[in-house]
């Protein structure tokens, strides 16, 4: 199986073949709603334990990087580390702005509390 969250500023996709989620994130920026950002990412946390969850943009580095860095902050990575992680493992460079940055760590500091 296979679930996915598609980030994008256009209209939500048309994907009939398997779960997924939409969430409006401008390129270059920040989510919309972070609540529904979050409730995203936590849910592909969630189902990624019992299987495939994919997580894209349209570029595959701002956006899906900010939020494969949120990612990692739930599964235990520091977050002052989440961004270099991501590189590492992913792309080496995704979070692409300041405020993307900015963005995981606040995100990060909330859900610790």
């Amino acid at each position: 199986m296979l679930s996915s969250v598609s980030i994008s500023s256009d209209a939500p996709p048309r994907i009939d073949r398997w779960p997924h989620r939409w969430v409006l994130w401008q390129d270059s920026s920040l989510p919309t709603s972070t609540a529904d950002a979050v409730a995203a990412i936590h849910e592909a946390y969630e189902r990624a334990a019992i299987e495939r969850v994919e997580i894209a943009c349209d570029g595959g580095m701002g956006r899906t990087g900010t939020a494969l860095a949120v990612l990692a902050t739930i599964s235990g990575i520091p977050a002052n580390d989440a961004v270099d992680w991501v590189r590492k493992h992913y792309h080496p460079q995704a979070v692409e702005t300041p405020h993307q940055r900015r963005w995981i760590s606040n995100v990060s500091s909330q859900l610790r509390t």
